[in-house]
């Protein structure tokens, strides 16, 4: 298996749009939508939309219909699929919500790729509707980042990812993909050796640009799906040789210590030479 992981975000970089937008747009209630938007954090007005929709006779069976439509570059599951096969560890970080990103990931047949998804709780409840809660409860604690939304900081997701593959003596690379501005605070947290690939003009991409010194991972800008694919297959595929050759070297370089500890023990052990009779 390749030593890497490569986390996602979600909204605009496995899919080309906003899944909250795509639905509250597609359901008829961006007017609603944009009244609302000054008085609440993002994520609660998106629980607030989903408790307005079911209240107007929408049900859950119309938002799976709406997000069975979300655009995706085509060269993107390939993509996905590709990087599973060549033996990544995928992840998904994303600040939208676990029914949507769930449901869009079975409609492409790719959600068994993915290891692990951090996003925001989303659940149908009991009277059938969509209740979307915060990943991080901002109203018992904040998690302290002033970089991030108050329901999530992505850093905090990827320092447990990288404390988690300390402690199974893991040596793998991270490659972090992503867009928004939420992904500026994760791109922070990489070390020297890992990879971030920020969608070119888009907010992530104008942060890095101001001080790039900051980051510590290798920067790779990319612009749509077909250049998304062809850097991230590229950097696997370097990762991986270079991988294949530390530790050929490594082997090479033990064969050499047995080989010497072998000829040394050889010599201890022969018999001495007798005595030629003058």
């Amino acid at each position: 298996m390749a030593g890497i992981v490569v986390v996602f975000d979600f909204d605009k970089t496995i899919i080309d749009v906003d899944s909250d937008n795509w639905v509250v747009d597609g359901l008829g209630a961006t007017e609603l939508f944009n009244q609302l938007l000054p008085t609440m954090p993002w994520n609660s007005l998106m629980d607030r939309m989903m408790d307005e929709l079911h209240a107007q006779g929408k049900t859950i069976e119309d938002v799976v219909e709406v997000l069975k439509r979300i655009p995706i570059h085509p060269r993107i599951v390939p993509t996905i699929k590709a990087a599973r096969d060549l033996g990544c560890d995928l992840r998904i970080v994303s600040d939208a919500n676990l029914f949507f990103i769930e449901t869009i990931l079975e409609h492409l047949g790719i959600r068994d790729c993915f290891s692990e998804i951090n996003t925001n709780p989303g659940f149908v409840d009991e009277e059938g509707k969509l209740r979307i809660s915060p990943y991080h409860d901002f109203t018992i604690s904040a998690h302290g980042c002033n970089l991030c939304p108050p329901n999530m900081c992505k850093g905090l997701i990827i320092e447990r990812i990288q404390a988690s593959l300390a402690k199974d003596g893991s040596n793998k690379k991270i490659i972090y993909l992503g867009d928004g501005s939420g992904d500026y605070c994760p791109t922070l947290k990489l070390e020297e050796g890992d990879h971030v690939m920020p969608r070119k003009n888009f907010p992530v991409w104008d942060l890095i640009c101001r001080n790039p010194m900051l980051v510590k991972a290798e920067i790779h800008g990319w612009t749509d799906g077909e250049e998304l694919e062809k850097i991230l297959l590229q950097l696997i595929n370097s990762i991986s040789a270079e991988e294949s050759n530390n530790n050929t070297a490594q082997l090479i370089s033990g064969d050499c210590k047995l080989q010497i500890i072998s000829a040394a023990a050889a010599h201890e052990t022969l018999p001495q030479a007798l005595p030629v009779p003058q």
